[in-house]
């Protein structure tokens, strides 16, 4: 007698394997053009690395990790372990040799996957630190290795050939709904990695109620290049997916995305903040560049599109006069625009990770470019809250989540329940107990809920500045409103336990060699040209102007290059470690707080 089947995202795969059929599950790139495999490929190359992995005498209950750029082997290895009852750990390709170490020890993973030698080379520095882990298997592609802990993809696949169909099977039926599915572990803002622990109910749950709420369909298609690492993109990528039928296009690398995004055109679109800061930037120079005509049809052709979609994002209809101006504005730019930056199809667009701009989402549905913000994080599954289509208002996140209750705390903490809420840290009871009390997850964020339900974030608890006068100051918001200038990249407040705000910048290069050109500036690095200074300052002299006393920036220092995940400043999803650039920018936030009073920049 077989066990009850249960509603996973592994079953959802083995049911649409034979009802797609032929259809395209994803796409890779070869050569010139996109090669597919079919649904039914797919589900086979699932089950045959399932196969594979109980070969390697991978438990259910038991862990794997992955460590690669987005490709399909990363997927199929994921649902893979999945359907088996094991658990699949990523691990972000920016990790050094230490941290790989650190997430595959603590998940005591078998075996492993890897995109290549680069990767690999990782592990061969750390190999002795992890003696649970047996088997190494590298992607499609990679430079052979002689050594007997590491198998290529053909030889894995190969392994489960002796493996029948009906073990595979009863390791499938044998998964139950509150099971441990993935483990997604943090990018480390606040120390080490914690892994948090998904559940098939969590996964499913969230991707069946995100396909109601975005109405996605199986002709709807996706391109996969932020880290399958993260929740968010595997919703995207797997989950999201594997419930609605949508086809997955495998990016290249990160630097081809943008000739990619071109290619594709994908209906339903996800980024970070910086991904969309680089298309507003890009956008509003070409735009503030035109001139007479030209300049009157942008004009119009803004005004028409902030017009149209403030009433779409209020759930009401533009009405006859602004539908008519709408296609006339489409037939003579949009139709011309939207495709010319790869959203020339795209449906659904959202941003998460972290805040974004109210001022960068406005104007770009100013050129019908409608962007929903979501908030939330691993510990829900990804999505607390959502600026869904017909309710979505700028500068807030969104209604909660369907289904999912959120309340605020007394000290103004969001508090989250419902059935994408996490089963707690794995081997961490201690941070457990800390962050799920009486059903309730404790974000860590602040926020504040206005009376037509929308959620917004004024802060995070560990994040906020207690000035040497003991006032209160989030620097979130100060952050964003200087990050809105074209020439700052990143903007790191500091103050705590100081008489005043003091902020770090880094400038975004590529504006600043426009600024150069324009200004007729010397070849000297840009953090020593007194115009570029005189730039920033007129930034923050006019953010520090709406703001309360307490919050103004008296000091700031322009740092001579970029933070990166590589350099440690940032986490692989690009937010600011900020213990990290404390410790590494030490010497340049106490110049600050020793040069003389009317000294602003160094």
């Amino acid at each position: 007698m077989t066990a009850e089947k249960h509603d996973t995202i592994p079953h959802r795969l083995f049911d649409l394997g034979p009802q797609r059929g032929s259809r395209p599950a994803y796409h890779i790139r070869s050569g010139d053009e996109w090669v597919a495999t079919s649904w039914r490929d797919y589900a086979d190359e699932v089950q045959g690395a399932a196969k594979s992995l109980i070969a390697l005498g991978v438990k259910d209950g038991g862990t794997v990790s992955i460590l690669g750029f987005n490709r399909p082997e990363w997927t199929i290895f994921d649902v893979a372990a999945m359907s088996i009852g094991s658990a699949p750990a990523g691990v972000y390709t920016t990790c050094a040799p230490a941290e790989v170490a650190y997430i595959v020890k603590h998940a005591e993973s078998t075996v492993m996957l890897v995109e290549n030698k680069e990767q690999l080379d990782k592990l061969r520095e750390i190999k002795g630190e992890l003696p649970a882990l047996e088997t190494v298997v590298t992607m499609k592609g990679a430079e052979a290795a002689d050594e007997d802990w590491v198998i290529t993809w053909d030889e894995f696949i190969a392994k489960g050939e002796k493996v029948s169909d009906d073990d595979f099977q009863k390791r499938l039926d044998a998964l139950r709904p509150e099971q441990l599915a993935t483990l997604i572990y943090t990018s480390g803002t606040t120390g080490p990695p914690k892994g948090v622990m998904l559940s098939h109910d969590n996964l499913s749950w969230t991707a069946k109620t995100a396909k109601e709420m975005n109405e996605t369909q199986p002709d709807d298609c996706v391109l996969s290049y932020l880290p399958l690492s993260h929740i968010a993109e595997q919703m995207f990528t797997i989950h999201g997916a594997i419930t609605t039928g949508a086809s997955v296009y495998y990016a290249e690398s990160i630097e081809k995305v943008p000739d990619n995004l071109k290619e594709v055109q994908p209906t339903l679109f996800f980024g970070v903040p910086r991904i969309w800061e680089k298309f507003h930037a890009k956008i509003s120079e070409r735009i503030s560049a035109a001139t007479g005509a030209r300049k009157a049809l942008v004009n119009f052709v803004m005004r028409v599109c902030s017009e149209r979609n403030a009433l779409l994002n209020a759930g009401k209809s533009p009405g006859f006069i602004n539908n008519l101006k709408y296609k006339i504005a489409n037939k003579l730019v949009l139709s011309k625009l939207k495709p010319a930056i790869g959203l020339g199809r795209a449906r659904v667009c959202v941003s998460g990770a972290a805040p974004i701009s109210a001022e960068i989402l406005e104007y770009m549905a100013g050129l019908d470019v409608v962007i929903n913000e979501v908030y939330g994080q691993s510990e829900d599954t990804g999505p607390t809250s959502y600026n869904r289509p017909g309710q979505t208002k700028f500068g807030s996140v969104g209604p909660a989540f369907k289904g999912v209750t959120v309340k605020i705390a007394d000290d103004g903490e969001i508090l989250v329940q419902g059935p994408n809420v996490f089963l707690g840290y794995y081997k961490d009871q201690e941070a457990t107990d800390e962050t799920l009390i009486d059903g309730w997850l404790h974000s860590g964020d602040l926020g504040k809920l206005d009376s037509e339900g929308f959620l917004h974030i004024t802060g995070r608890k560990k994040e906020i500045i207690i000035t040497a006068g003991g006032k209160n100051v989030a620097p979130k918001n100060i952050e964003a409103a200087l990050k809105n200038h074209r020439l700052i990249n990143e903007a790191v407040v500091i103050g705590d336990k100081r008489k005043f705000l003091s902020c770090l910048v880094t400038l975004d290069e590529e504006a600043v060699e426009t600024f150069t050109s324009e200004n007729g500036l010397d070849s000297r690095p840009y953090h020593e040209q007194p115009k570029i200074a005189e730039e920033v300052e007129r930034a923050f002299a006019s953010v520090n102007a709406d703001l309360a006393q307490v919050e103004k920036v008296k000091k700031w220092t322009i740092l001579p290059k970029n933070f990166t995940p590589e350099t440690g400043e940032l986490t692989p999803t690009l937010k600011v470690k900020r213990r990290v650039v404390n410790d590494m920018y030490s010497a340049e936030i106490e110049a600050m707080y020793s040069a003389p009073a009317d000294q602003k920049s160094a």
